[in-house]
């Protein structure tokens, strides 16, 4: 079942449920989904629906973070809102299983003492195993640790 009838699915029993908070959450990615599906002019892919759920993951966290601490309403219901587009979110790997797959990246590539130098040619041999799976940065963190030898 695609992602669109998963949000909507939801966004009825909220409407039903009288819960409105949750069904305006819900309408916002409905309508992200529905948008670029129709920019693409094509049912979206799996992985094109969790690009969307993880970019307005994104922009709420960014306003979390932006916001002053003084202004509990608008951080109470960005709060809300991620916890309602975290049911959306496809499953993240860990940070044991994105170490795994950089291993498998450096036996591939046959390295066995990763420096700095080697970073570009690990992250592009990389990323796209775990594009969409895990977070870019933490992926990048993890690398940096590996080829700095700590």
């Amino acid at each position: 079942m695609s992602k669109i009838y998963e949000v909507r699915a939801e966004m009825v029993k909220a409407m039903k449920s009288g819960d409105k908070q949750r069904k305006d959450v819900l309408s916002l990615l409905l309508s992200q989904l529905k948008a670029k599906q129709i920019d693409k002019q094509a049912d979206l892919t799996e992985a094109e629906e969790n690009e969307v759920v993880r970019k307005e993951i994104k922009q709420v966290k960014e306003t979390l973070e932006t916001t002053p601490k003084d202004r509990e309403d608008i951080l109470s219901k960005s709060r809300f809102a991620l916890s309602v587009l975290e049911e959306f979110a496809p499953k993240e790997m860990s940070e044991e299983e994105i170490r795994k797959t950089i291993q498998s990246v450096l036996a591939s590539l046959g390295i066995t003492a990763p420096t700095p130098k080697d970073r570009g040619r690990i992250m592009k041999e990389l990323m796209p195993q775990v594009k969409g799976r895990a977070d870019g940065a933490v992926v990048s963190r993890i690398v940096g640790e590996i080829c700095s030898g700590k």
